[in-house]
């Protein structure tokens, strides 16, 4: 017997989000079911909501970063029980039989993951639907353990602008020795300069926005430089061991490439809306690299959200009403949110 469920869904890709009734399926023998207490507000929900990225499955509840308390568990659930704390991520499902899959990749699955929602089950049927709902239901191999000690309405982000800077960070080993420049100061950017900070790596801000130098500052970065003054840039030149790059606006990947030292590496873990622009003498020029890098697979996600725990970790957020939800579109676009929104799902 399905759920009925509470939502608030886009019609079309021109239409502002809405309340929207659906039904989530019956836990299946491996299933969590959990009452979302808070959903994050992520820039790819807006994305995909108007089609920016690829032609979207409507009508489409957005929201990948959620967290709630479980109600119910299939009969094979071993992995949860009813009152714990979940969370819920950028995926649902993936074949789990390829490569990357086994490798704990599920991200990168070589059959296509279900995305948690403007997606498919693993039947490539079925469309899935988000965390701007009052209920979730999800196999229990792609649910996530949250910890009692944080702010619960903060750790909602870390499930997509958290494992979002955490993988990359992990993966090239940044800590100690580095020098690490974070692009902007947005959802992405905060949690990667307190990611950063974290794993002992020195820290510089780079903005083209003065007033976040304070916040900068705040959140663990050691150095602020403003991207408008082409003075401080250029004392910067061939300086970081690595960028990571948060901006999903326009931006001259060139001038950031001459900031790296011998062997650096930008990795982007933004998406402008338009193709990037790169010289080839940009990357010849003391062997750098430009590189991409997508959310953290399940077990990697699981580890970040250990260590936000252990280190008192969580995102600076702005909690929010659902009703206000347009209104916070809006907002975000003209970068009025320090640093994420966060729905308090009691409100729908």
């Amino acid at each position: 017997m399905a759920t009925a469920t509470k939502a608030y869904a886009a019609q079309t890709n021109t239409s502002p989000l809405a309340p929207w009734n659906f039904e989530r399926r019956e836990p299946k023998p491996h299933d969590v079911q959990f009452d979302i207490l808070y959903c994050g507000v992520c820039h790819s929900d807006l994305h995909q909501i108007r089609d920016e990225w690829f032609p979207g499955i409507f009508p489409m509840v957005p929201g990948h970063e959620i967290v709630g308390r479980v109600t119910r568990v299939g009969d094979h659930v071993k992995k949860y029980k009813v009152g714990d704390l979940v969370g819920v991520g950028c995926m649902v499902d993936s074949c789990r039989t390829c490569e990357n899959c086994k490798d704990g990749l599920e991200q990168y699955c070589e059959n296509g993951s279900s995305q948690t929602y403007n997606g498919t089950e693993q039947d490539k049927v079925t469309p899935t639907y988000g965390g701007y709902s009052n209920i979730m239901v999800c196999h229990e191999d792609f649910v996530l353990r949250i910890s009692e000690k944080l702010d619960l309405a903060a750790v909602a982000p870390l499930l997509c602008a958290g494992i979002t800077t955490y993988s990359p960070l992990r993966h090239w080993k940044i800590g100690k020795g580095h020098k690490v420049a974070v692009l902007g100061l947005g959802g992405l950017g905060h949690m990667a300069v307190k990611f950063a900070a974290a794993f002992g790596a020195e820290v510089t801000m780079l903005s083209h926005s003065p007033s976040k130098q304070k916040d900068a500052e705040r959140l663990g970065a050691h150095h602020f430089v403003l991207t408008s003054d082409k003075e401080q840039l250029k004392a910067v030149r061939n300086s970081f061991h690595f960028i990571i790059d948060t901006v999903s606006a326009p931006h001259d990947y060139n001038t950031y490439l001459g900031l790296l030292k011998t062997n650096g590496v930008q990795i982007c873990v933004g998406v402008p809306p338009t193709p990037l622009q790169i010289h080839g003498f940009s990357l010849l020029g003391n062997r750098r690299s430009i590189a991409g890098s997508g959310i953290g697979g399940i077990p990697e996600t699981q580890e970040m959200l250990d260590f936000c725990a252990e280190h008192n970790i969580v995102s600076d957020i702005e909690l929010i009403d659902i009703k206000d939800i347009n209104t916070a579109y809006e907002r975000m676009l003209k970068g009025d949110v320090r640093y994420r929104f966060v729905i308090d799902m009691a409100t729908l």
